[in-house]
């Protein structure tokens, strides 16, 4: 671009060498321009007064081939023929008919010149910045070299049009300059193919679209996005939280892709660590794995009392008074299972395991154990304890004390049997499980004087039920109270070597003999309680 774009720079040193140099170029510049339309002038004008003299001769031309016309004499009317000679008449004497002299032959047509190309406009003026680029000599002015002759007849085109036929010689089209009627450049190049234009357009809008769809060159993402797909959540609505938290581009896009892969209904829900930005690929397949459980599993054992699970709680981490959160519970009401004196929950804390968020309080698992109870209690058939009289909560007192006698579950119903059996025959149930629950003693040899004790869960001592429950059962211990076996059991004693099996008895007699082999089978094992397998003391 020139760089003396500005004229009369207030700001320019006229005493710097830069500044004068550039402008003797503009005044250089400026003095070609003007010879150079001086030139165009001249050439014009010559241009012009050559045209009036072709037209005058073409005039003149013209008037004097009209002149030999109206010169020319017309042509002779033809002879007629000779009348027919009649019949029966003597031949004549024919008699010669002197020819016509012959005309002579009209002047060959006029060869009519064609009207001359239609004069091409003058150049555009050239711009300052075009002139200090391109600053070539013009090429000396000349004579115009004389018009092609005529050809001998008139050269018709397109229809008969002469005038078409000068524009055909010329190489441009009537009615305008050349190229003026067909388009240069990318309009053209539209204009002359629209069916290719249009077939590349839709190329690259699928290459687009595919590119936008399977992201090949899209990473799997960075950072951390915590993500909680809702259980039950359709593809739409996976999409629009996955677009919503940023870890995908496009929801749409998200749910195309997805049905592609034939994953819709692969997607878990659950708790999931994304990235941002990842492919929608990578996002599939994250959703497609099973999400990673990150919450505390806690077990609670059939048979163990509340302090018991307790301790079990604390170990596990779990935060909170286990004790204090069993006393009672807003989520269930011991009165409404016939425990009107309850002091606390023992017996309803359902044992089973249980999954907790981290850092869940002890409030939370003692929630589950209770609604796992009413749950499982639901299902279970009380009509032959209603008809003994029995509650449901006398049910689970009877099953606490089944899960703690018994020592494989194929004997629950019959542990249950002997119960019924003794309080039927107001007999004292005698059942050591009790003395251990009120004493705390679970693992030594119950002493003289904890057999002793006083206390209402001494069931050595006192005829009936005990207050409540001495643990938590488990379902089975908890249907085998409320059906039991039909037996005449009122006695049972551990069978030695037998994996902690039970041997029944239905009189005094049968037990002592029981407790004889027994004893005997202790005293044999140092003073140790022989309940161990056989295969393990082989």
């Amino acid at each position: 671009m020139s760089d003396d774009w500005l004229t009369d720079d207030p700001f320019a040193d006229p005493d710097d060498p830069a500044a004068r140099e550039r402008e003797q170029r503009r005044l250089e510049r400026e003095e070609k321009r003007r010879q150079r339309e001086e030139k165009d002038r001249q050439r014009a004008e010559q241009r012009e007064e050559k045209d009036r003299q072709r037209a005058a001769k073409q005039a003149a031309k013209e008037k004097q081939a009209a002149k030999e016309r109206e010169a020319a004499p017309p042509p002779p009317a033809p002879a007629s023929p000779p009348p027919p000679a009649a019949k029966n008449e003597p031949p004549s004497e024919e008699v010669p008919v002197q020819k016509p002299a012959p005309l002579p032959p009209p002047p060959p047509p006029k060869e009519e010149t064609p009207p001359p190309p239609a004069e091409e406009p003058p150049l555009p003026l050239r711009t300052p910045e075009q002139e200090f680029w391109d600053e070539d000599p013009e090429p000396e002015l000349g004579p115009d070299p004389e018009p092609a002759a005529a050809p001998a007849a008139t050269a018709y085109h397109d229809e008969g049009d002469p005038t078409m036929a000068g524009a055909a010689r010329n190489g441009r089209r009537v009615g305008g300059d050349d190229g003026g009627s067909r388009r240069s450049g990318p309009l053209g190049a539209i204009a002359r193919h629209p069916f290719r234009v249009f077939g590349v357009l839709v190329v690259l809008f699928l290459l687009w679209s595919l590119n936008q769809l399977f992201q090949p060159f899209h990473g799997e993402g960075s950072g951390e996005v915590a993500v909680a797909i809702p259980k039950g959540a359709g593809v739409g609505e996976i999409g629009d939280l996955l677009s919503d938290r940023g870890v995908i581009d496009d929801s749409t896009l998200f749910q195309i892709r997805v049905r592609l892969a034939g994953e819709a209904s692969s997607l878990y829900s659950g708790r999931f660590t994304l990235a941002h930005n990842m492919s929608y690929g990578a996002a599939i397949d994250a959703l497609s794995t099973p999400p990673v459980k990150r919450t505390l599993s806690v077990t609670i054992p059939e048979g163990y009392t509340r302090s018991q699970a307790a301790q079990l709680v604390e170990e596990d981490g779990i935060p909170g008074s286990y004790t204090k959160a069993t006393i009672k519970s807003k989520y269930l009401n011991p009165a409404q299972y016939g425990a009107k004196g309850a002091k606390d929950l023992e017996g309803f804390l359902f044992p089973d395991t249980f999954e907790l968020k981290p850092n869940a309080p002890v409030a939370d698992l003692v929630q589950l154990q209770l609604q796992d109870f009413q749950r499982r209690i639901e299902g279970v058939d009380m009509k032959y304890a209603k008809s003994k009289n029995l509650s449901v909560y006398d049910v689970l007192i009877i099953a606490s004390m089944v899960e703690r006698e018994a020592g494989v579950t194929s004997q629950y119903e019959d542990v249950a049997s002997v119960i019924y059996n003794r309080l039927h025959e107001g007999m004292p149930l005698g059942i050591d499980a009790t003395i251990r629950f009120a004493t705390g003693n679970y693992t030594d040899p119950l002493t003289e004087s904890e057999l002793a004790i006083d206390s209402p869960y001494n069931s050595r001592t006192n005829v009936g039920l005990p207050p409540g429950p001495i643990d938590s059962p488990g379902l089975k211990a908890i249907e085998a109270a409320a059906h039991p076996a039909k037996s005449d059991y009122l006695f049972y004693v551990t069978t030695p070597g037998a994996c902690g099996k039970l041997t029944f008895a239905e009189t005094e007699a049968e037990f002592e003999a029981a407790v004889n082999k027994y004893n005997s089978a202790r005293e044999a094992a140092g003073g140790n309680s022989p309940d161990t397998c056989g295969e393990e003391e082989g």
